[in-house]
C-alpha cells in the first residue's frame, strides 16, 4: 500500500513516515522545498513537490496513493482562524480527489477543541463549537457525507518528545523564560492530555490497518490529563525562576494569544481507541520528557 502523507517532514509527520516505512508501507510525502524532499528520500520515502496552498498538486498526490494521512497544518497563530479555514479547503480538495474510491482518509484534529467539566471521549462532537479549529472536524464530516472512508485522529494538546519545537510545552517554556516567571492561571488545576510522538505515530498506522466506520474519531491520548501547575512547577525548578498564580486580567498580559491554551481544561479519554486498535502507549510520559535535558537545552 502506498500512503500519501501531508506534513510528512513535521514533528509528528516524520514519526508517522518512519512508522509506516518500518511496517513495509510505501510512503509518498508532500514536500514544499528541496530540503524537505531530500529528507524524505533519505529515509526511503518518495517526495511529491507541493504545499497546502497548491490544491491541484495535492489532488495529484492523492490519486497516486492508496490511502491518505493528512497531518499538515500551518502553525501561524497570528493568523490562526485563516489557517483553520485553509485546513478545511485542503480537506475538501483531498476529498474531491477521493470521491468514488474507498481509500482510507485519516484527518488530524485535536482534543483541545473541548474544554469542559468531565472527560472528553471519542464520541464527543463539536460541530457548533466556536473554536476556529472546529473547521477541521466539520470538513471531515463533509467528507463522510460525500461517501468517503474517513476517520479523524485527535492529537493531545501536548505531543511531546525530542524534536518538539513549536508545541504547547516549548511555547510555555519560552514564555516563562521571557517573563522570568513560570505562571498558571488561578490554582493551575486545569488539565492537558499528552502523548509521545512515537506512540501517536503507531496509532496512525493501527488506524490505517483496521477497517473503521466512516466518521470514526480516535484519541491519541496517553495521559488523560496532567495538571498545568505540575508542568509549571517543573519548569520553574528547571529554570530556577518563581512559580506564580495569575488572575484572568494578568494572564492576558502574560500569555497574550496563548491564554486560551494556558487555561485549557481538556481531560480526555482514549479508552475506546485503545480497545478498538489494541493501542498501548509505551514511550516516556510528559513529565519524564520534561525531566530530561532536551526541553531546556540552549541548543534547541
Amino acid at each position: 500500500m502506498k500512503v500519501f502523507v501531508t506534513g510528512a517532514t513535521g514533528f509528528v509527520g516524520t514519526a508517522v513516515v518512519q512508522e509506516l516505512l518500518g511496517a513495509g508501507y510505501e510512503v509518498l510525502g508532500l514536500a514544499r522545498s528541496e530540503e524537505s524532499a531530500k529528507k524524505l528520500i533519505e529515509v526511503g520515502a518518495g517526495a511529491h513537490r507541493g504545499d497546502l496552498t497548491d490544491l491541484a498538486s495535492l489532488k495529484i498526490g492523492v490519486k497516486a496513493a492508496d490511502a491518505v494521512i493528512h497531518l499538515g497544518f500551518v502553525h501561524d497563530f497570528g493568523r490562526f482562524q485563516e489557517m483553520c479555514e485553509l485546513d478545511k479547503e485542503v480537506i475538501n480538495a483531498i476529498g474531491d480527489a477521493l470521491v468514488g474510491t474507498d481509500k482510507p482518509f485519516l484527518i488530524t484534529s485535536g482534543t483541545a477543541l473541548f474544554s469542559k467539566d468531565g472527560m472528553t471521549t471519542e464520541q464527543d462532537r463539536s460541530v457548533n463549537h466556536p473554536h476556529p479549529r472546529v473547521a477541521t472536524e466539520n470538513a471531515a464530516d463533509d467528507q463522510v457525507r460525500k461517501g468517503l472512508n474517513v476517520a479523524v485522529i485527535r492529537l493531545s494538546p501536548s505531543v511531546h518528545g525530542e524534536g518538539d519545537k513549536i508545541g504547547f510545552v516549548p511555547l510555555f517554556i519560552k514564555i516563562a523564560k521571557e517573563k522570568a516567571v513560570s505562571a498558571v492561571i488561578g490554582d493551575g488545576n486545569n488539565h492537558w492530555p499528552a502523548v509521545h510522538r512515537l506512540d501517536a505515530a503507531r496509532l496512525y498506522r493501527l488506524a490505517l490497518e483496521k477497517p473503521f466506520d466512516s466518521g470514526t474519531r480516535y484519541h491519541a491520548v496517553a495521559e488523560e490529563g496532567i495538571e498545568l501547575k505540575t508542568v509549571a512547577t517543573e519548569i520553574a525548578e528547571r529554570l530556577n525562576i518563581p512559580l506564580v498564580s495569575l488572575n484572568s486580567q494578568e494572564a492576558e498580559q502574560h500569555f497574550s494569544w496563548f491564554t486560551h491554551f494556558a487555561k485549557l481544561d481538556n481531560r480526555s479519554s482514549s479508552e475506546w481507541t485503545r480497545n478498538v486498535l489494541d493501542w498501548n502507549p509505551v514511550h516516556p510520559t510528559l513529565l519524564e520528557d520534561l525531566k530530561s535535558s532536551y526541553y531546556f537545552s540552549e541548543r534547541r
